[in-house]
Order: structure tokens, then sequence, then C-alpha cells
């Protein structure tokens, strides 16, 4: 008893002992950090009293970039989730309020109604820092664009896929070269070849939006139709040869005449060493892994390999986000690799990192540029243009290979979906200088409007499809 007595007595004599040593250890810190302050303080102060004036200035006038753009986001992000809400309960694609949302939040709408807050949101320096944010997330979404392709659809109808998706883009690439004619003149920048600028129009007519029309497919739950798996086979198609296209654009618009042929040559070889070398390495090396071995080391190694591939689109003179599609699209679609990367990269991009995008489109889109009657017939123009070019090049080609009318039409309307690949296309156009501002706020009308225009017409349009599962 008394052995036990005197044990708990000893205990609790050292646990005030550890009290008091730790509460002795944060006083000693406390006053030597404190000392060291005085110290400190007294040390700067000399140092700025030396100080020149403008020097103080300079250090006093620099801004507090991090909290600004965490502002700039937070706001980002909540009106493009409000107005993604609001589309979506119009029973349009949620990505069309997050694309009106880029635009309202720039000078269209907020630098209108108060430039003041407009700037205070976005000033350059966060402006410049929000496009290097797009950038990176718009390569991330186009190496989950390619990781999407599916190229079994194509299996047992690749020639009927081929000809409906290539004449759904050769029809409206050339109605958009002879509407260049028309509108070089008068908005074009200046000292830009008329061939750049044709070539690029022919391409931003030609683009459909693979993502935004397998949400529409999904969410009326007619992807596996026949009308549905058509529509993602020429979707697939188009997709892989608009960027090439593209690449070509790019690199015509860069180079000179002999510089293009070199870039179209090393995007041809590039094009070949990432299908013959690159993907069946990833098959062997990727395909056969089952979940479990999906590890930090794999998924690293696959990372490294999307920033290599976009860094060689850049040094050949293609834009980088044909690299990381390209990447995307070589990789097994049904891979646990492409599961995992889909599982941890999807919502980060898709909720955070493309809002910012449109946003940093937004602020690059004047609406207010299309003023008089004059340049709203030339922007109903485009939109007439792209729509028959896309629409009657699909259908077309749809009803010769053996579709319905019906069905023949839906598909045009399908593949009329642009949103936000056009967005990424005539941003590369802007950066490039090959169109203007004004043509730039006339496509991103154009794209807004052929696909707000795509889910209500089909609604009309599409019969009651027959599931192929």
């Amino acid at each position: 008893m008394d052995s036990s007595l005197n044990s708990e007595a000893s205990t609790a004599k050292r646990s005030w002992r550890w009290l008091a040593g730790y509460l002795l250890m944060i006083v000693i810190a406390v006053g030597a950090f404190a000392a060291i302050r005085v110290i400190g303080e007294s040390s700067a102060d000399s140092l700025v009293s030396a100080a020149t004036g403008s020097e103080i200035l300079r250090q006093d006038a620099r801004p507090a970039t991090l909290p600004k753009l965490l502002g700039a986001l937070a706001a980002i992000l909540a009106t493009a989730r409000a107005l993604g809400a609001v589309f979506g309960w119009f029973g349009q694609p949620r990505v069309i309020g997050e694309v009106v949302a880029g635009i309202l939040l720039g000078p269209s709408l907020l630098g209108r109604i108060s430039p003041e807050v407009m700037w205070s949101l976005f000033p350059d320096a966060i402006a410049a820092q929000l496009g290097v944010i797009a950038q990176l997330g718009v390569i991330l979404f186009m190496f989950l664009v390619g990781l999407e392709l599916n190229a079994e659809l194509l299996r047992g109808r690749i020639h009927m896929t081929v000809v409906i998706s290539h004449a759904g883009i050769v029809t409206p690439f050339l109605m958009g070269a002879g509407l260049a004619l028309w509108l070089f003149p008068q908005l074009a920048p200046r000292g830009v070849p008329f061939t750049s600028f044709a070539l690029f129009l022919g391409v931003s007519l030609s683009i459909t939006a693979f993502p935004v029309l397998a949400r529409i497919l999904t969410e009326r739950r007619i992807e596996r139709s026949e009308l549905g798996v058509l529509a993602l086979s020429c979707a697939a198609v188009g997709d892989v040869t608009a960027w090439c296209l593209l690449a070509f654009v790019v690199g015509v618009a860069q180079s000179a005449v002999a510089g293009a042929i070199s870039t179209a040559l090393l995007t041809v070889l590039f094009i070949g060493v990432m299908f013959g070398v690159v993907r069946p390495l990833a098959r062997r090396w990727l395909g056969e892994r089952d979940p479990s071995q999906i590890n930090g080391q794999v998924l690293t190694t696959v990372l490294l390999a999307l920033l290599l591939s976009s860094l060689a689109a850049e040094a050949i003179g293609i834009h980088a986000l044909f690299g990381a599609f390209l990447l995307g699209a070589v990789i097994p679609h049904e891979s646990a690799v492409a599961r995992a990367f889909h599982d941890k990269l999807h919502d980060m991009v898709v909720l955070l990192l493309l809002p910012a995008f449109f946003a940093h489109s937004g602020l690059r889109t004047q609406i207010g540029l299309v003023s008089g009657l004059s340049d709203w017939l030339t922007c109903g123009a485009i939109i007439v243009v792209a729509t028959l070019g896309k629409l009657g090049g699909t259908m077309i080609a749809a009803r010769l290979t053996g579709s319905g009318w019906r069905t023949s039409a839906s598909l045009g309307i399908l593949m009329n979906t642009r949103g936000l690949m056009e967005l990424i296309v005539l941003n590369i156009g802007l950066d490039l200088g090959v169109i203007s501002p004004t043509l730039f706020a006339m496509m991103v009308l154009m794209a807004l409007v052929t696909t707000v225009a795509t889910t209500p017409i089909l609604r009309w349009l599409s019969p009651q499809e027959t599931s192929l599962s």
C-alpha cells in the first residue's frame, strides 16, 4: 500500500516536472524569439532608413499576387458552377454555362458594367497567371480527351465512319476557306498571309467537340444506340483528323513555305513514332496491368511522357496540345492506367482548370467589337456557313452510305457541336495573330450558337434508337 502511494506520488511529481519543463521551454522560446525580433527589427530599421524613397515605394507597391489569384479563381469557380447549373436546368450541357460565365466576367459584360471591379478581379498580372493555369488545364484536358478515344467503336464500320467524318470536315473546311475571301480584307490582322488566314478559318469551322458530344449522348442515354455509336465513331476520327490539320496550319502560320513543309514532315514523323513505337510499348507496359499495379511510379512515368510529348510538339512547331492529345490516344482506352488518370484528373481539370480557361478566353472576348448591322450580319453569315458546312457535309455523306434521312440529319446536328474544342482552336489562332479580336468574338458566338442549338433540335429530330448493347 505504502509502495503504491509512493509510486503515485513519484509519477505525479514527474508529471509536474515535465509540465514545468515544457512551460519553461515555451517561455524561453518566446523570450528568445522576442530578443531576436528586437535585434532584427533594429537592424532592419537602420537598413530601411538607408534605403531610397523609390525603393520603399517599389516594395510597398508589390501586389499581393497569391490572394488576388485565389480570389479570381474563387469568383470564376462560383460563377461557372452557378451558370452551369442554370444551363443544365434548361437541358443544355453545363459546359455551355461555364463558357458563358467566362465571357460575362470579361469586358463583354462585367467590363461594361463596372470596369473597376473587373480590373480589380483580373489585373494584368493575374490575367497572365490565369493564362498559364489555363494552358496547363487545356493540356491535361486534351490528354484526357485522347484517353477517351475508343478505337473499338470503329470495328466493322471503319470505311463508313471515315467517309462521313471526313465529309464533315472537308465541306466546312472548303466553305470556311471560301468565306475567307470575303472576311480577309475586313477582319484579318495586318500582315497575316491569306493562306494562313484561310487555312485557319477552314479548320475552325471543321471542329467537333468530342467531349460535349459524348456528354449530350450520355445525358440522352443513346450513347449505345446506332446513332450514338456512329456519332462517337465519326467524332473520334474527326478529332484526330482535325487536330492533324490544325497542327499543319499552325506550322504554316509560324513558318515560311519551306519551314511549313519541314514542320509537316516532322509532324508526320512524330505521329508515326507515337503510333508505331510508343503505342506498342504502351500496350505492352500498361495494357495488361491490373489496378493494384498502378502506383506512383507508373503515373509519374506517364506524366513525364505527357510533358515530353507536349514539348516535342512545341519543338516541331505545332502546339503542345497536339502532343498531349496524341499521347492520350496511344494509351489503351480500357487500361487501368487510363481509368486511374480519369479518376484522379478529371474532376480537378473540369471543375477548376477549365473554368480558368473559360475566364481567360472571356477576358479576350470583346462582344462589343461586334457593333453595327454590318458586323452582326457578318457574324450571322459565319454561323450559317459553319452550320451548313458541318451539318450538310455530314448529312449527305451519311445518307449516301446507307443511313436514313432522319438519322443522317441527327448525325449532322451532333457533328455541328463545337463548344470547348472550338474555343481551344480560337485561342491558338488569337495567340498566333492569325485572327483579329473582332473575328475571335464572332467565332466564339458561332461556337456558342451551334452548341446550344444541338440539344433542342436533336430532341425534335432524332428517332427512338434501339440500343446496341
